[in-house]
Formats: C-alpha cells, sequence, structure tokens
C-alpha cells in the first residue's frame, strides 16, 4: 500500500458559520444579543450563520471575543515567530469562503496591542458594515480602495491613508478590476489568547 494510501483523511471540518452558529447556541445567547456584543447587523450575521456569507477577519474576532473563544476555534492563523518578516516568506491565509487573502506581519509578545496585516482584496469585493472598540489605520500600497465611514465615501489609491475610531461604522469596497493591497494596523484585539474551546464535532447517534 502506498504511503499516500495508509494516511488516514481527516474529517471535514464545520464552516465557519455552522461553528459560530452552535457556539453562540451553546452559550444559550440569542442572535440579537450577538449582533449588538459584535457591533455587526443582525441580517449580515444571519447570513454568515447560513454560510451564505463570509464575514471579514476583523468581523470574525469580534464574534470570538463575545462568544469567548479565541481565532483558532475557527480558522488556523499562522503566528510569526518573531518580530522580523520577510517579503515572500510569510504565510498566507484566508477565512474560510472568504476571496480575501491575508498576512499576518504583527508578532505576539506580553503588553501588546497592535494587530497589522497585509490584505489581497479581489475585484468586486464588498465588506459588512461594522462598528467596534479601538482604532485603526489603513494604508493602500496598491490599487484604489472605496471606503465609507460613517456618511462620508472616499476613494483612495497608493499612498493613501486613514485614520479612524473603530466606533465609527466603516465599510470598504474593492470597486475596480483589479486585486488591491492594503496594509491594515490596528488595535482590535485580532489574536489575543483565550481559553481553548474545541469546536463541536459531528453529532453521535443518541443511546436509547
Amino acid at each position: 500500500m502506498s504511503t499516500n494510501a495508509s494516511r488516514a483523511v481527516p474529517p471535514p471540518q464545520p464552516k465557519v458559520g455552522a461553528l459560530i452558529r452552535a457556539r453562540r447556541r451553546q452559550l444559550r445567547m440569542t442572535l440579537q444579543a450577538l449582533s449588538d456584543a459584535a457591533g455587526v447587523s443582525v441580517s449580515h450575521l444571519s447570513v454568515v450563520e447560513r454560510n451564505q456569507a463570509t464575514p471579514s477577519l476583523g468581523t470574525l474576532a469580534q464574534i470570538a471575543r463575545h462568544l469567548d473563544v479565541g481565532m483558532e476555534y475557527f480558522i488556523a492563523v499562522p503566528s510569526p515567530q518573531t518580530g522580523l518578516t520577510r517579503a515572500g516568506q510569510r504565510e498566507r491565509f484566508a477565512v474560510d469562503g472568504s476571496s480575501i487573502v491575508y498576512e499576518r506581519i504583527a508578532a505576539d509578545f506580553a503588553g501588546n496591542v497592535l494587530s497589522s496585516l497585509l490584505l489581497d482584496i479581489p475585484a468586486g469585493y464588498r465588506s459588512e458594515t461594522v462598528s467596534h472598540e479601538g482604532e485603526e489605520i489603513l494604508f493602500v500600497l496598491d490599487g484604489h480602495i472605496t471606503d465609507r465611514l460613517d456618511d462620508e465615501e472616499m476613494v483612495l489609491g497608493p499612498g493613501d491613508s486613514l485614520h479612524f475610531r473603530g466606533n465609527r461604522p466603516h465599510s470598504w469596497s474593492n470597486d475596480t478590476d483589479r486585486v488591491v493591497r492594503l496594509l491594515w494596523t490596528g488595535t482590535l484585539p485580532l489574536f489575543r489568547a483565550r481559553a481553548p474551546v474545541s469546536p463541536p464535532g459531528p453529532r453521535r447517534p443518541s443511546k436509547s
């Protein structure tokens, strides 16, 4: 028997939406309560739970925080071993079902408050509208991104930046036909460690 054939096939993992719903129900939390806590609309949260939409990494971090789990409950996120990262050597990752590709450039150490990522945003992508604690800085490296902050809409191009409080409703979209590369930095706690909680596995039939 070949080596490949002898390897056990891992069981399929639940999608992000199913994991959110299962954990919310485990905590006996209503959809409205999670929506209010995470700063995401009920309608968007509902379609996310039905796996009809994929939350951005920031939104997923807010949801994880208020479900009292770490990001690793939902996705595998590579962590830089040191504060130095090299172009072309960083591990890339995505939220299950999302077309945005992330590269993590901020390290973990005691007392750190910043999170920082490089984002490749595909043509036509539009984020949900969110609000949360902390602050954010966007810096466009390549392409043009349309940002909506409160009732103001602005287009940012290469070299442009935007710094704002996270509690202001905001969203962004790539309305062009090319990938946008963006540097995002903020104090939103994306990867703060929490007590591990095992994702729910497949249900076993109950014994009579």
